[in-house]
């Protein structure tokens, strides 16, 4: 037994499920595992988040945000026990039904999911929200820069960093002038593979919520971007436009000012997936996720096409090379090859 292995018992140790079975969950691109743990005494089944503080994790902010939502009657999952010094936490189970599977299943409830998703962002806009560090001009700027960092570094043996800069100070203006002040919570990875659907649960809390320790405060459109350019799963356009639609319906926000900042903020999400994959598999050993670049590269291609992104676009056209299959296997031939970021 590993000492982590025996501090998972040791907290489980007295608890509901002392001696349930345990089976490994799909976990992220971060550093945390999950184990279901199968029914305890009381008949209840739960998850165990494996966060060892020796690989940089902290479940308190995941705590911390947990406690907020819950406290809108949204539906994340409730902590039933928690060690900080060693990062583990118990939490409800909210079962396997993501909304990628229940789509991939049944394809017709696509409309009723994404409605329900983007009312449940509505709610949370709404509500005061918690004191968060901001994803502002300077931070959303440096993330999307990683498209230069690594992807270009990753695809050309080097990182133009003259282009960098030039892209940098031109896109700095588009977010100062379409974006402006963060003002509510963004989860940052609102999306099918993050998003449970609970059906048996009343109206926002049909969406079950995942993976948002790492909220900020940001733009209303970034979780819509999120939930509707998704690195993982197509999207329809009809079902994007119609709900780009219908949040600034309910919302009653300007359409064009929302629009343009919805499209700036797509190209800054996906510019820093982009970057963040080639990262993952050149630093981290992930290959994986080099596979589900070309559906960012759209995305990309997508935004640029819009006409506020004209400042950056023949910049990024000039500077990024289309991931052909050569690029990207090389991408995948550099697993593991960077050790320091």
């Amino acid at each position: 037994m590993t000492q982590r292995d025996a501090s998972i018992t040791q907290f489980l140790t007295g608890t509901n499920w002392e001696n349930a079975s345990r089976a490994p969950l799909a976990g992220d691109a971060s550093m945390r595992k999950y184990q279901r743990l199968g029914a305890g005494v009381d008949g209840r089944i739960a998850v165990l988040m494996d966060a060892d503080p020796a690989l940089g994790n902290d479940v308190r902010p995941f705590v911390r945000i947990t406690t907020y939502l819950r406290s809108l009657n949204l539906s994340a999952p409730e902590v039933y026990l928690q060690d900080d010094a060693n990062g583990l936490l118990l939490l409800e189970d909210l079962g396997d039904a993501l909304y990628a599977r229940v789509l991939e299943k049944d394809p017709a409830q696509e409309t009723l999911l994404y409605q329900a998703a983007t009312d449940a962002l509505f709610e949370l806009h709404c509500a005061p929200p918690p004191t968060l560090d901001h994803y502002d001009t300077a931070l959303m700027c440096e993330m999307a820069a990683l498209a230069f960092d690594w992807y270009q570094f990753g695809a050309l043996d080097s990182c133009d960093a003259t282009a960098k800069t030039a892209f940098e100070t031109a896109f700095s203006a588009l977010l100062d002038t379409h974006v402006g002040a963060p003002s509510v919570l963004i989860q940052r990875d609102y999306h099918a593979e993050n998003l449970l659907w609970l059906p048996d649960r009343d109206g926002n809390r049909r969406v079950g919520l995942l993976d948002y320790q790492d909220a900020l405060l940001g733009h209303p459109a970034y979780d819509l971007v999120s939930l509707l350019k998704d690195a993982r799963r197509d999207v329809s356009g009809d079902i994007e436009e119609a709900m780009i639609a219908h949040y600034v319906s309910i919302s009653q926000s300007n359409d064009t000012e929302f629009r343009n900042a919805y499209h700036v903020l797509g190209l800054q999400r996906n510019l820093r997936i982009l970057g963040v994959f080639a990262r993952l598999s050149m630093h981290y050993g992930k290959p994986s996720y080099i596979g589900l670049i070309p559906r960012v590269w759209n995305h990309i291609q997508s935004d640029l096409k819009h006409p506020v992104n004209a400042p950056v676009a023949e910049l990024l056209s000039n500077e990024l090379p289309v991931p052909s299959a050569e690029i990207l296997q090389r991408l995948k031939d550099k697993c593991a090859t960077n050790p320091t970021l």
